[in-house]
């Protein structure tokens, strides 16, 4: 009997969820669920492929002007997750050789990624506060 769970999958083929984040402050994100072959693809051509997949679909129009620059893993399948409900704001998890395969730096199936600008995530990690906290 062959199981399948988040660590394998008959096709080859694995699910992942790529938050694009528009605004840390304001926690303004949107996922974007996309299946791709783990062996054959680089974090530079799944950039692409959000950056792409941003301009046709419609719900993402607000989402248009962000320089999404950089790629950071959030958290894999029955991981932990961070307290911060927007980004992991540990420093590792960046995925920065966009000629790495993906499964070469440790994406699986089921992981979470974050696609976003980095100046923004500087500016946010230096005084992480949310804008709606503080109009109470």
């Amino acid at each position: 009997m062959d199981i399948v769970g988040p660590q394998t999958n008959p096709d080859g083929m694995s699910v992942i969820t790529v938050r694009v984040i528009k605004s840390f402050e304001f926690r303004t994100s949107k996922n974007l669920i996309i299946k791709v072959d783990l062996s054959q693809t680089t974090v530079g051509n799944l950039k692409d492929a959000c950056r792409e997949l941003i301009k046709t679909k419609p719900g993402f129009k607000a989402y248009r002007n962000v320089q999404l620059d950089t790629l950071k893993i959030y958290t894999h399948a029955f991981g932990h997750k961070t307290q911060n409900l927007i980004i992991n704001l540990e420093d590792d998890g960046f995925l920065c050789d966009d000629s790495a395969m993906l499964d070469f730096v440790g994406i699986k199936n089921e992981t979470e990624l974050s696609i976003f600008e980095m100046k923004a995530y500087e500016e946010y990690k230096a005084n992480p506060t949310m804008s709606w906290e503080s109009q109470a």
